[in-house]
């Protein structure tokens, strides 16, 4: 019995067998995705490292993504992000039924299914394009004081964000654009804020409804409102018009925020693209018969392998974004 043992280990690592019964290829996308799942892993950690570290000054998801396509000034918080979530899992769940049917070699069902990736993909990458566009728009615009804290304007009475556009008049001030031919230390123009800090100063004293939200987080989980006197203590010491968000400045909170949002999600973003390329290739392979000719369909789960990855990344990055 002693002698049958050694000579099966033997023959076990003597070589050109295939380890747990996969193929090459099927295991080095296992390496692959365990290595991008580590990559993944530190950006998700050094998030909430940052957010710990300056949780009193983070945004709050359900104040930040209120928008949905065609349903402007009705704020439907999260309901966007839930969309784009379910259009990233039933795509992997019709990669699952391209796979399957594979298997059993039934080339018209995995065209289908394939499509149908194929198009949740692009259904997802496009929304996240529009995620963020809005994102960097902006919708209310904000001040920041010297020290860099962000002061967003709500009524007092409904507790809602104001727009600058709601309130603001262009009174007080003329403003000139930096350009090359009025200043000698010219590289880049900015492009102006639609209002100077003193339209928004003179105008937000005016009515007394309007009340600044401030930075920090209370026990309620709600940020701080200021009454009309702190709020007008806080606008003096107010010097840049925010509006929308980008890797400087950021209208919802800690630019922080800003910055992880757009590496992290657009790094996920581009593993979709990438997934969504993958997957054009091979439903073109699948049309042109070259997996039939071979006798099987294991580039079709290959990629499902990679797309499911992406979907799994993508509920770890809805949750640390969005819901915690």
């Amino acid at each position: 019995m002693d002698t049958v043992l050694n000579t099966n280990k033997v023959n076990n690592w003597e070589g050109g067998k295939k380890p747990m019964a996969a193929s090459y290829g099927k295991l080095m996308m296992w390496f692959f995705i365990v290595s991008d799942a580590l990559t993944f892993s530190g950006f998700l950690v050094a998030y909430g490292f940052s957010r710990y570290k300056n949780i009193n000054s983070w945004p709050i998801a359900d104040e930040v993504f209120t928008h949905f396509p065609f349903l402007h000034g009705i704020e439907a918080p999260m309901y966007y992000v839930a969309l784009m979530t379910f259009i990233l899992i039933l795509s992997s769940v019709t990669m699952v039924l391209a796979v399957d049917a594979g298997h059993k070699m039934q080339k018209s069902k995995v065209v289908f299914y394939m499509m149908a990736t194929i198009i949740g993909g692009l259904a997802f990458v496009g929304s996240q394009a529009w995620e963020w566009k809005t994102f960097i728009l902006g919708d209310y615009g904000a001040v920041e004081t010297h020290k860099g804290e962000i002061l967003q304007f709500v009524d007092k009475n409904t507790g809602k964000r104001v727009a600058l556009n709601d309130f603001v008049e262009k009174t007080h001030s003329d403003r000139i654009a930096h350009e090359s031919h009025n200043g000698i230390w010219f590289k880049s123009g900015e492009k102006l804020p639609s209002y100077s800090i003193e339209d928004v100063r003179h105008s937000f004293i005016a009515i007394p409804e309007i009340v600044i939200k401030g930075e920090e987080i209370q026990e309620n989980g709600h940020k701080v409102v200021y009454s009309k006197e702190e709020s007008i203590e806080k606008i003096n010491d107010a010097v840049n018009i925010v509006e929308g968000a980008n890797l400087i400045h950021n209208e919802y909170g800690n630019r922080l925020f800003a910055n992880f949002f757009f590496f992290i999600t657009g790094f996920h973003g581009f593993h979709v693209f990438s997934g969504v390329i993958f997957n054009i290739i091979i439903f073109i392979n699948v049309l042109l018969g070259t997996y039939e000719r071979r006798g099987h369909y294991e580039m079709v789960e290959k990629v499902g392998l990679y797309w499911h990855f992406v979907d799994l990344v993508w509920v770890f990055v809805f949750t640390f974004f969005y819901l915690v």
